[in-house]
């Protein structure tokens, strides 16, 4: 059996939400000779990881001038030094939100809210695919903000995926009985709720913001929105199809996890698991998918593909690799979005290269470059940034600027004596030639992937967000490694089937983002620093509140201060904690102090998070609610499913669960958040 087929009809994983996290922990990277696990271990010495003891030079390095003791208790506070001030909020479990002391959080939209003048209200009964196309997306991710004039601007929010079995009353777990019950009005209505939502929202006298839905440039972008390429790849024949023979326009946008912004203000999807929506009919004898006959097998393999997710292929010929073996090659970019033209057909930039794209956060470098800096969410696979041919002026600060096509993109290898190396993913050079597979630069662009193999990149810990800050700074959310067997275990993993995760921090050459090396530093080892054989390393300082597993999404406020958000999928019960919004202090004698601000209700996962408004506004993304791991808290011992009454939530609607929104948060009588 497949090690997807495994996840599939595992009684571990009860909906969709746990299942794709656990497919993200399958590596298809044949090049795992050296890790950064394998990095760690050279710098500060695997034995002294695994039983709970950095020698004092490698404590200073990760933590400053603190020594390391116990945790403190829940009551010690450390505010007259923090650069974070608010009462730490404790940590729990329950089927709401919740929030420091002397703050707001309110749902702004939830899935299916209209967002346009003609939209229909919310009918979760009498679902359509033409009014989701007009209604808030499923399952929320990204959250960016366009500012047209003080207290008005467009929001920005991904679409990452839905789950069949929370959306469509009574219908169940479809990838795990053959999506019997399928049909392509339920197909098109997942495709209509995938991809993104961009929608204006005002701020009152008092405070509140609330949607405009009679902005006309308010739109939803879903997995039919016809796009175009750019970049070295455009037009190449490996993306062409039969519907697009000059290989210049695509339908849709698919999976977009975390993105970003540009600094003139244009919005940016990144692709993140598009593999998994394409099908097969062709399936061997022991029942894995046969590609062996594809024109793309080897791209295919190293990529996933096809996952068969979703019956999308069923039903669109274009989700079918059989039909359309070039269709997946059309997929994995950056998308870049104008918020405020309607008219802009979106853009994918090839140049940025193909893979499963998490976050594509954006800065102007030292030397006036714009980078951008992405993670490639895969076990053992790898973190990019992308570097400008030109810097960035107010010619060029526009939508669709030549800045996203004329650059370098390059690839991380963290060496054992701290410097990180960015290798150059350029035709003709090293070992990207025709000789070996890579005929042009479109090739690089499509088996991004294949080329940093090449090129001998550390591979990573699935790489989530990574942020780029002051001073040529730029932080890197490692997220877990669920499958870890026990002879992978290493100091970056100190356990077999790692579930806790780690940040790492670069400091790039000249603090300027563009340069092609640094020095590398971990801040954090994520987990419970009370059970020693978990390996945590955090400021002794940190309460028991504080400390947090499986970072994702991280943002910076306009203060220069770091917040984490975190994804434990159906793990959380591992550490007991839902998932949440932290502080987190990256200097000083205080480096590595978490603390916790806000709290997901379970089942849910954060993302976001987004600073406005000067930092008086966050917007935050609370994904699948009621939906990971539900089963696994006392009082709610259920999948979070329509199929039994007894599903019903309390101060939700009769028989729906809560739904995945977007929550803006403000300090108590106005001013800055935590300050």
């Amino acid at each position: 059996m497949s090690p997807r087929d495994e996840i599939i009809h595992s009684d571990e994983f009860g909906n969709k939400a746990e299942a794709f996290e656990a497919f993200d922990d399958i590596p298809t990277n044949p090049n795992l000779s050296t890790t950064i696990g394998d990095v760690i271990n050279t710098r500060y010495g695997r034995r002294d990881v695994l039983r709970g003891a950095l020698g004092v030079s490698a404590t200073t390095a990760l933590f400053g001038t603190s020594a390391l003791v116990a945790p403190t208790s829940a009551n010690a506070s450390t505010a007259a030094d923090s650069r974070y001030i608010f009462d730490e909020l404790r940590w729990g479990n329950d089927e709401a939100h919740h929030i420091a002391e002397g703050y707001n959080a309110d749902v702004l939209v939830r899935w299916g809210d209209p967002i346009t003048a003609d939209a229909p209200e919310f009918d979760v009964m009498n679902q359509t695919a033409a009014a989701q196309s007009q209604q808030f997306g499923y399952n929320n991710d990204y959250v960016g903000f366009a500012e047209i004039e003080p207290g008005r601007g467009m929001l920005c929010v991904n679409h990452e995926y839905t789950n069949e079995e929370v959306m469509f009353p009574g219908l169940g777990r479809q990838d795990r009985d053959g999506f019997k019950g399928m049909t392509r009005d339920l197909v098109d209505i997942e495709m209509a709720a995938h991809g993104g939502s961009v929608f204006e929202i005002v701020k009152s006298a008092e405070g509140a913001w609330s949607v405009n839905r009679n902005n006309p440039a308010n739109r939803r972008i879903t997995a039919n929105t016809p796009m175009t390429f750019d970049g070295p790849a455009a037009g190449n024949p490996r993306l062409r199809t039969s519907a697009d023979p000059a290989g210049m326009t695509v339908l849709g946008t698919i999976n977009n996890c975390a993105g970003g912004m540009t600094p003139w203000g244009t919005y940016l999807m990144a692709e993140e698991n598009f593999h998994g929506y394409f099908w097969s009919d062709v399936v061997d004898s022991e029942g894995k998918v046969d590609i062996s006959a594809q024109p793309e097998a080897e791209s295919m393999k190293r990529y996933g593909v096809p996952g068969r997710w979703y019956a999308w292929g069923q039903y669109h010929d274009r989700f079918n690799i059989d039909k359309e073996p070039n269709e997946p090659n059309r997929f994995g970019y950056i998308v870049e979005v104008d918020p405020l033209n309607p008219d802009a057909m979106p853009i994918k930039h090839t140049a940025l290269g193909r893979f499963r794209h998490e976050g594509a956060e954006a800065i102007v470098a030292a030397d006036g470059k714009l980078v951008i800096y992405s993670g490639d969410d895969n076990r053992f696979d790898y973190q990019y940034k992308w570097v400008s041919a030109e810097a960035v002026t107010s010619e060029n600060s526009h939508f669709g600027s030549t800045l996203l096509s004329e650059g370098t993109l390059y690839v991380a290898r963290f060496n054992a004596d701290g410097v990180v190396d960015w290798l150059p993913l350029v035709h003709g050079q090293g070992p990207l030639t025709a000789e070996n597979g890579f005929d042009s630069q479109a090739d690089i662009a499509i088996d991004t992937r294949m080329a940093a193999d090449a090129l001998g990149a550390t591979p990573m810990d699935r790489p989530e967000d990574a942020q780029p800050g002051p001073n040529g700074t730029a932080y890197l959310m490692l997220t877990n490694n669920s499958r870890r067997k026990p002879e992978q275990v290493d100091a970056a993993n100190p356990r077999p089937q790692s579930n806790f995760g780690h940040i790492i921090e670069i400091k790039e050459d000249g603090e300027n983002h563009s340069a092609t090396k640094g020095t590398w530093d971990i801040v954090v080892l994520c987990g419970d620093p009370t059970i020693a054989e978990v390996g945590a390393r955090w400021n002794p300082e940190t309460s028991e509140n504080g400390w947090f597993s499986s970072p994702d999404n991280c943002a910076f406020d306009d203060s220069g201060r770091l917040w984490i958000s975190t994804d434990q999928g159906s793990g959380w019960g591992r550490t007991g904690k839902s998932d949440g919004l932290y502080s987190l202090e990256t200097e000083g004698d205080l480096r590595g102090h978490s603390k916790l601000f806000f709290r997901c209700p379970v089942g849910g996962e954060l993302c976001g998070p987004y600073f406005a408004d000067n930092s008086e506004t966050l917007f935050l993304a609370v994904q699948h609610p009621g939906t990971d791991g539900t089963k696994d808290l006392a009082g709610f011992e259920r999948d979070s499913t329509f199929e039994d009454p007894a599903t019903r939530w309390p101060d939700f609607e009769p028989n729906m669960p809560p739904r995945p929104s977007v929550v803006v948060v403000t300090k108590e009588g106005g001013g800055k958040i935590a300050v």
